[in-house]
């Protein structure tokens, strides 16, 4: 199987429960895999061809900075959601971290697999 992913992209948005939390903006980090079959637009060298990270990119940024969630889980499935349905991914992982959210913690938060992984 072979994976197109984005390491470290960072958003601003307003995510938390508490109502401090709703009053100010925050980064969250997205780590994300994808699977794709890269053998046909690397035979062609064909950008048109390929899982565009660059897109997908752009979308999820586009999303997050509009969103507003309590919690990190609505808005991993939310953004694993929109990469399946939307850029045709069969499997999908997906790490949202949060960093600073916890004391002491370089980073809090949850990674999660959508769809089914292909040998």
């Amino acid at each position: 199987m072979d994976t197109v992913f984005i390491e470290d992209l960072r958003i601003e948005t307003v995510i938390g429960i508490y109502d401090w939390e709703r009053e100010i903006r925050q980064t969250v980090a997205l780590d994300v895999e994808m699977a794709f079959d890269n053998r046909v637009p690397a035979a062609r060298d064909d950008i048109a061809l390929t899982l565009d990270y660059k897109a997908v990119s752009k979308r999820l940024i586009s999303f997050v900075e509009e969103a507003s969630f309590g919690l990190v889980e609505t808005l991993a499935e939310q953004c694993a959601a929109i990469i399946r349905d939307e850029f045709g991914v069969a499997w999908v992982r997906l790490k949202l971290s949060k960093p600073g959210a916890v004391t002491g913690a370089r980073n809090v938060g949850v990674q999660i697999e959508r769809g089914t992984r292909p040998a």
